[in-house]
């Protein structure tokens, strides 16, 4: 089977390696590929199924452009208005949306629980809309959205907003103290620009856990603060492997060993800094 990953500049993803070792475990001849189109070659890729694949991955800046062309949109996908696993199917194409599976299930793993917690997560981008989704999906106590365009976020949020109305989104500088658990979605503090960090280093002050997306350098500067500061902290090289897993149990049809992910992990993180 082929499989891919569509977007616009695509040379320094990580998929392919990541799918390669999936592959490598399962014994298979599966291939995966680089797919870069222009915006108005994205509604024919989909339409024609991929030209022969069966499976795709999308990433920025169509993972809203690909819905209107689904024949069925899966409920997380659907709840956060953006989709990143498409499966090219005799019935039509289905959407899904891994990253909100991925995120879900390194929480899991690292021990970290969003219900009944007061949460804050930083950033409002693409990558926020499924972290939102799951921190609705598992109850949490309040939500609190950092940005640095609050009536921006609140447009680019709407389908969130609609479930948790009582969500609070503010600047930086007006931020409430205190969550529980502070979830990073922007890139700040990624490498090589790795002495940086969205928030002040006793933001995570009192905090149980604090949770960044970034997955180069191992420890952000962030999550180096956090620890210091006594909170239980992840980084984001789990929900990036277990995303490629959802995306291939959806693909393959069958659920995948769940020793599958922490063995990828120890393969990539031999590539990383810090």
């Amino acid at each position: 089977m082929k499989f891919g990953l569509l977007g616009r500049v695509l040379g320094h993803s990580l998929s392919p390696q990541i799918h390669a070792a999936i592959f490598r475990a399962l014994g298979s001849t599966d291939t995966y590929e680089l797919l870069e189109r222009e915006p108005e070659q994205v509604a024919a890729f989909v339409q024609e199924n991929g030209a022969g694949l069966t499976g795709s991955n999308v990433t920025i800046p169509y993972k809203e452009k690909v819905i209107p062309y689904l024949k069925e949109i899966a409920p997380e996908a659907e709840k956060i208005g953006a989709v990143n696993t498409l499966f090219f199917t005799p019935d039509g194409v289905k959407g899904y949306n891994t990253d909100y599976l991925g995120f879900d299930r390194m929480l899991q793993a690292a021990g970290i629980s969003l219900a009944g917690k007061d949460v804050t997560v930083l950033g409002n981008g693409g990558a926020a809309k499924a972290v939102l989704q799951v921190v609705a999906d598992r109850k949490a106590k309040s939500v609190q959205i950092l940005s640095r365009h609050p009536e921006q976020a609140k447009d680019s949020l709407q389908h969130f907003l609609a479930q948790r109305p009582d969500a609070e989104v503010r600047l930086y500088a007006d931020a409430r103290p205190g969550s529980a658990v502070v979830i990073n979605t922007t890139p700040v503090g990624m490498f090589p620009k790795v002495g940086a960090s969205p928030v002040s280093a006793d933001f995570t002050k009192g905090a149980e856990a604090a949770v960044d997306i970034i997955y180069n350098p191992k420890e952000t500067r962030f999550l180096a603060d956090a620890r210091q500061n006594g909170a239980k902290t992840c980084n984001g090289l789990y929900m990036l492997v277990a995303q490629a897993v959802a995306s291939e149990e959806i693909w393959q049809q069958k659920k995948l060993e769940p020793a599958l992910i922490p063995d990828i992990m120890k393969q990539l993180e031999a590539t990383f800094h810090g």
